[in-house]
This record gives structure tokens, sequence and C-alpha cells, in this order.
């Protein structure tokens, strides 16, 4: 009982984000608050936050103990909870999601916003990344990542069909040479993703019509961006060839702006997952939460078609 304590004042104390919030809210003293994390810090070994009475900073040891004491807590508000569970019960509790940007900003945001509208003592929070992260290490109970995990340790939930789409604006196409297979490419003007200074990309295709074949192909360009958005608007705006997700630019096929080219030739899927930690319990919450994304997104990109 008295590590169940521990976790729940040092997450509190991390809410808080320094000793003097923390002994305001707890109706401590400053000493009382200051000893009790002292004593928590000896009898762990590691000192879990650089603090003043101002601010509290966390050390990855106290990151890592918040993360996975959090889980923890969260677990057993859960079994506690199920025990007498209601059908008619409010959600509550933490909601902490982590996504790409582009993704992210376009249809996670507005989809969490009006998940909290729905259930108002669901605490929300999005963090948007680059690269996705570490669920247990940086706290966060789902995940919307691009592929399933190899971690068996990971529980994942298809939210979106995908696949990239090669695609250009229709007036690039009519002053350029056709696009025959994929080798092709090499003739023309790439639009590229690059992040970190890295190589040229390879673009890999296949098609199952009438063999099955694959063609993994080194593109270039003289114009790039590290921004997905960027490069759409690169193409819309007729600088040359670019392979993006259907939910980037499905609305442009659609009206026309964009072409899809090689239709023949598909590239490689990149379904959306929301993924999550096994546990025994899984919070209320979190699964309500998928279940709301999933269905909301079929309303918001239309279906990714058989033939792409």
């Amino acid at each position: 009982m008295a590590q169940l304590d521990d976790l729940a004042f040092f997450q509190h104390l991390a809410r808080a984000g320094s000793l003097t919030a923390t002994a305001r809210e707890l109706g401590l003293s400053l000493s009382a608050v200051s000893k009790r994390l002292k004593l928590l810090e000896a009898r762990l070994g590691v000192e879990l936050a650089a603090r003043t009475t101002r601010r509290l900073t966390l050390t990855a040891e106290g990151e890592r103990y918040l993360a996975r004491g959090t889980l923890i807590l969260d677990e057993l508000a859960e079994l506690e909870s199920s025990l007498g569970e209601r059908s008619n019960q409010a959600l509550s509790g933490r909601l902490r999601v982590n996504a790409t940007f582009g993704f992210g900003r376009r249809h996670i945001a507005p989809l969490l916003s009006c998940f909290c509208a729905e259930h108002p003592e669901v605490e929300g929070w999005l963090e948007l990344t680059n690269f996705p992260l570490n669920l247990s290490d940086h706290g966060f109970d789902i995940g919307i990542r691009v592929g399933e995990p190899p971690e068996s340790r990971l529980v994942a939930r298809r939210i979106l069909a995908n696949r990239r789409i090669l695609c250009a604006s229709p007036g690039y196409i009519a002053h350029s040479s056709p696009l025959q297979t994929p080798a092709d490419l090499q003739q023309h003007a790439c639009l590229v993703i690059r992040e970190n200074d890295s190589d040229f990309p390879l673009w890999r295709f296949e098609r199952s019509e009438p063999s099955k074949k694959e063609q993994t192909v080194k593109v270039s360009g003289r114009l790039a961006s590290n921004d997905g958005e960027v490069i759409t608007r690169l193409a819309l705006d007729g600088h040359g060839v670019m392979l993006r997700s259907w939910w980037d630019v499905n609305e442009h096929l659609a009206s026309g702006a964009l072409v899809e080219l090689l239709p023949g030739w598909q590239s490689v899927r990149a379904d959306f997952f929301a993924v999550y930690e096994q546990r025994r319990h899984v919070p209320a919450r979190l699964r309500a939460f998928i279940a709301f994304v999933q269905q909301e997104m079929a309303g918001r990109v239309s279906a990714l078609p058989e033939s792409s």
C-alpha cells in the first residue's frame, strides 16, 4: 500500500509542477512535501526530480517512474470501477494520445475535441511529434501509428485503410514525358520528403497482374521538404510528382487538382492503427475513444479504392 501511495503522491507532484503548488493543493507544509519526496528517492535509490520551490523538473528516472506508475494506478482504478460497473457510468480520467503532426492536426485533434465534449470528465492530451514515441516511456495511453507495431506487447486496432498514391497536377502531366513503369520516374522531377539530410529516397511499387512484380526506384528532384503539406502544395503548383498518402490527397484527386499516375502499380500499404499497451484491464475511456475514432474516420476520409 505504501508503494501505491508513493505513486499517487509522485503523480500529483508531477502534475502540480512544483513543491509549493503540491503543498498548497494537498494542504501540507512545504517541508512535509519536500521530506516525502526525499524519502521516496531514498527508498528507490535514484533522484526523481531536480527542484526548487517554484519549479520541478523530472529526471529520466522520474519520467519512467511517473509513466509506468500512472499505468499501474489507471489499471487499479479501472479494475475497481469494473467491479461495480454500470452501463450508464460516465467516462472519466486522463487520456493521453501521441500522433504525427500531419494526421494528428487534420484528424486526431478534432476527434479528440468532439470526444471530450461528449465526455466532460475525460482529461484529453494530444502530443504531436515527427516520429512515434514509446508509449510507456512517455506516459501515453494511445499512439496513432502507420503500420502494425512489431512489439508483441502492443495491441493494434486499425482506424483507417491507407496507401501511398503516386500523383501529380494536370499541368505537370501535360508538359512531361509519359510514365509507363516506375523506372520512368528517374526521368521526372520528384518531390521528396527529406529528413535529417537523408539520401535520395527509394519509392517501392508492386503489381499482381498479369504477374507479381516489384520495382524499387531511387528518385530525385530539385525541390524537397521535411513537411508533407509543403510537398502537397508543390505538387498542386505543378512542380513534379509526389508519393503521398490517400488520406492526404483523396480530396485533390476527387476534384481533379491531382491525377493518379501508374494506377496499375501500387505503392506499399500505410494503414493507420491506434495502439496501446497490453493490460489485464483496459480503461473504458481508452476503448471508447478508439471505437469513436474508428467510427468517425469513415466519414472524414473516403474509402480507399480496391484498385489503389
